[in-house]
């Protein structure tokens, strides 16, 4: 037996926390087994995906094939047939309008039907339109036998636009619009997030009013002023969260940290090769403006790959550290950890060997944690660091543990934020001295769209390097189909020209593979995909099948090609016409730390031609001399990540080449990959990644019970809005930070969930 709504509570939570399946009855159940949809407020937020309008066309004779339709229409006849070719009967029912047309409704399980159905009966029927010999039929359409007092079910399909849901397995959609009606009708006025005066200055309806609009509007403009209002309150939420958490952070005043004209940072910048641009030299004065306030620093650093971020940090750092503090810069990876440390060393020479022979008087030390130290080496880093020996300390996720103190922690440094979740950023954050704030610095060489930065990073200011160093050259783009073979040995031939030419290059593959793994089986054609090495007879014959790449079947037939793994194609280009004299080495993540040093420092010394490597070398490596990168099943790899990748060749002062390889399986995939080799703008990359993805993967979050981060809420589509709530949403805050009088926002935001918690507050 359904039951009635409970008064709205003192929080005004009871509405919406309401239990579906004691007020709806029977479409209860099944929207919790199949949807997850378990509350009043999870049914209100399941969206229509369209609508159609009730009232076109009129007619019957005008219904255009194949597409979904409502009608409403009197029943003139019912028959049950008996099945011609297998056992069973049917049900048809012959539906005229008032214009005289008729349609049929065919029922393959006549059960149910038949005592509904009746000569006589009004019915509003749903389904897609379709022809059966001459005669307009419905096959198995969703119907309601509407009342004579125009009332009961399905009623609600005649009222206005008709919105269509995503098709529930065991669900009809009338039953589910008569559940939706029957909450609808049984609602008093909801608590509002968004406070009345946010609301009247921007025109918004209610809460409740924005509900009704979006699943039972009347025209077109009805429900996107209802959609318009949805997604500005997720938009506010957020941004009263992010205002929320930068309030609180503020709360604790962090320590000024002022250099000396003639200090450390002046110091490193005598010895740097090369002169800062003019907006390295803006973001630099912004940091340190920064760092000389008591309101500790949130500041977000990006720009473009190799646009000199890390430089500005190793100063921001040098500043701290001629204040008497110290500074850790936490690291994705073991990889970039350790090159973050050595290129440091090398940029600052005495200036990082204090206390050691031929090291500088004036300068400070740099300690290396990471999980896979030695025993003594950790012990070393972890006594520096708390001693304050070590004025800068790099490492990965060892240094959030709890053993790891540090004297005076002044400064943390993220680099590629979007590695990290809050969790771990405040664990370090919480190990400066009490009562005081480290400032933060968050760097990023992912180009984010604006709405992005407002909705991620909305508590922090944001500076942006945008031109590249003197010196750096433009990375030349290419696709490279497999089913083109002459493209393809024209890779691998232009991949020995480089380096023999001095220089040396990249090939990324999508997974790792096994050491054992046999070469991918080839198919019944010759063709280009994985590099395979010759046999004996085809060298004794001398063919040139080694330049040959076919494309492999995964499994028996199933016609999807197989990812490159790279110890596969490590092996075969050893084995390659073109590049079996080239040194070639591997890299990827489950190799021991000391074996991923060795390799990558053998690599920047020279000493290795070709890297084949998985995207561990995505963010921070650099090597001068590496001019070319192969990326294989390239339309594997997100727009932004190939843009990163790509960013690891040409950083030496010579021309970098990308040569975007893809198996062409995907028409979308390639497309992506054409727009990827069309333009080396990160940031316009960005906007395209933006809108080719779902939000919650852009926004690196996963809410749960399985739905997105943002619901509502279209980055690409909704500047607009999220500019005007990030707006509204501080100012709110900023003149009732307790959000006193905002109970209902309040509430809101105590119940975001732990996993949402965590990204909102991210930075």
């Amino acid at each position: 037996m359904a039951r009635h709504l409970r008064p709205v509570a003192d929080d005004g939570s009871d509405q919406l926390d309401a239990p579906l399946r004691d007020i709806v009855g029977k479409g209860g159940p099944v929207l919790e087994k199949t949807r997850g949809i378990r509350t009043v407020g999870q049914l209100l937020d399941w969206l229509p995906r369209s609508y159609l309008d009730a009232s076109r066309p009129v007619a019957f004779r005008e219904l255009p094939h194949g597409e979904d339709v409502v009608v409403v229409g009197t029943v003139v006849s019912a028959r049950t047939l008996q099945m011609r070719n297998r056992s069973g009967r049917r049900l048809v029912a012959d539906v005229s309008d008032d214009a005289g047309g008729v349609i049929q409704l065919t029922f393959f399980k006549p059960w149910g039907h038949e005592e509904r159905l009746r000569p006589g009966a009004k019915v509003v029927c749903s389904g897609q339109i379709g022809h059966w010999r001459d005669t307009l039929q419905l096959t198995h359409p969703d119907y309601a036998v509407l009342s004579a007092a125009g009332s009961g079910s399905g009623q609600w399909l005649l009222d206005g636009l008709v919105p269509v849901y995503t098709a529930t397995k065991g669900l009809s959609p009338i039953v589910h619009g008569d559940s939706l009606d029957l909450v609808l009708h049984q609602l008093q006025e909801l608590p509002d997030p968004l406070p009345e005066e946010v609301r009247s200055s921007v025109g918004l309806p209610g809460l409740l009013e924005a509900y009704r609009l979006v699943h039972r509007p009347r025209t077109e403009a009805d429900h996107r002023r209802g959609r318009w209002r949805l997604a500005f309150q997720e938009a506010f939420v957020v941004q009263a969260q992010l205002a929320r958490a930068r309030r609180s952070a503020d709360a604790v005043p962090a320590v000024p940290r002022v250099a000396r004209e003639d200090g450390l940072p002046h110091a490193l910048r005598q010895r740097l090769p090369f002169a800062l641009t003019d907006g390295q030299e803006e973001v630099l004065a912004e940091i340190l403006g920064d760092l000389a306030r008591e309101v500790p620093m949130h500041r977000l650093l990006q720009g473009e790959v190799g646009s000199g971020k890390t430089v500005l940090a190793l100063l921001a750092m040098l500043a701290v550290v001629e204040a008497g503090g110290q500074a850790a810069l936490l690291a994705p990876t073991e990889v970039l950890a350790a090159q973050h440390h050595r290129s440091m060393t090398m940029l600052l020479g005495p200036l990082a060997e204090a206390g050691m022979l031929g090291g500088a008087a004036e300068g400070t030390r740099l300690a290396l944690l990471t999980g896979s130290q030695s025993t003594a080496d950790r012990r070393e880093a972890l006594l520096d660091a708390a001693s304050g020996a070590a004025g800068i300390v790099v490492g990965t996720h060892a240094l959030i543990q709890d053993h790891v103190q540090f004297a005076d922690l002044g400064m943390v440094v993220v680099d590629e934020q979007h590695r990290f979740g809050v969790e771990q950023r405040d664990a370090l954050r919480a190990k400066a001295r009490a009562g005081s704030s480290p400032h933060v610095l968050v760097m990023t060489a992912t180009p984010i769209p604006r709405t992005v930065a407002m909705t991620v990073f909305g508590d922090m200011e944001i500076s942006t390097l945008r031109e590249l160093p003197q010196g750096r050259r433009p990375i030349s783009s290419f696709v490279v189909q497999a089913e083109r073979s002459g493209w393809v040995r024209r890779t691998w031939e232009r991949v020995a020209e480089e380096v023999r030419g001095g220089g040396q290059a990249y090939v990324v593959c999508p997974r790792i593979g096994e050491v054992d793994d046999a070469d991918l089986p080839g198919s019944a054609q010759e063709g280009p995909g994985l590099p395979i090495p010759p046999t004996d007879q085809a060298r004794s014959a001398g063919e040139d099948g080694a330049d040959l790449l076919e494309v492999a079947a995964a499994g028996a037939g199933s016609g999807i090609p197989s990812l490159h793994g790279v110890h596969q194609v490590a092996r075969s280009l050893r084995e390659l016409a073109a590049t079996r004299d080239l040194r070639i080495e591997v890299l990827h993540g489950r190799m021991p730390a000391e074996d991923k040093d060795a390799v990558m420092q053998a690599y920047a010394a020279g000493r290795v031609d070709v890297l084949v490597s998985t995207t561990v070398i995505e963010v921070g490596v650099d090597v001068p001399d590496a001019t070319t990168m192969v990326v294989l099943d390239a339309d594997r790899f997100g727009i932004s990540q190939l843009h990163q990748l790509r960013g690891r060749v040409g950083r030496g002062g010579r021309a970098g080449l990308c040569l975007l390889m893809t198996q062409g399986q995907d028409p979308e995939g390639v497309a992506r990959l054409e727009q990827v080799a069309a333009t080396t703008d990160g940031f316009e990359l960005a906007r395209l990644d933006l809108e080719t993805r779902q939000e919650g993967d852009v926004l690196g979050a996963t809410q749960s019970g399985g739905r997105r981060t943002l619901r509502f809420l279209r980055l690409a589509r909704d500047e607009d809005l999220i500019v005007a709530a990030h707006e509204a949403a501080w100012r709110t805050v900023e003149a009732d930070p307790e959000l006193a009088g905002h109970p209902a926002l309040a509430a809101e935001l105590d119940r975001l969930d732990q996993a949402r918690a965590a990204f909102l507050e991210r930075g």
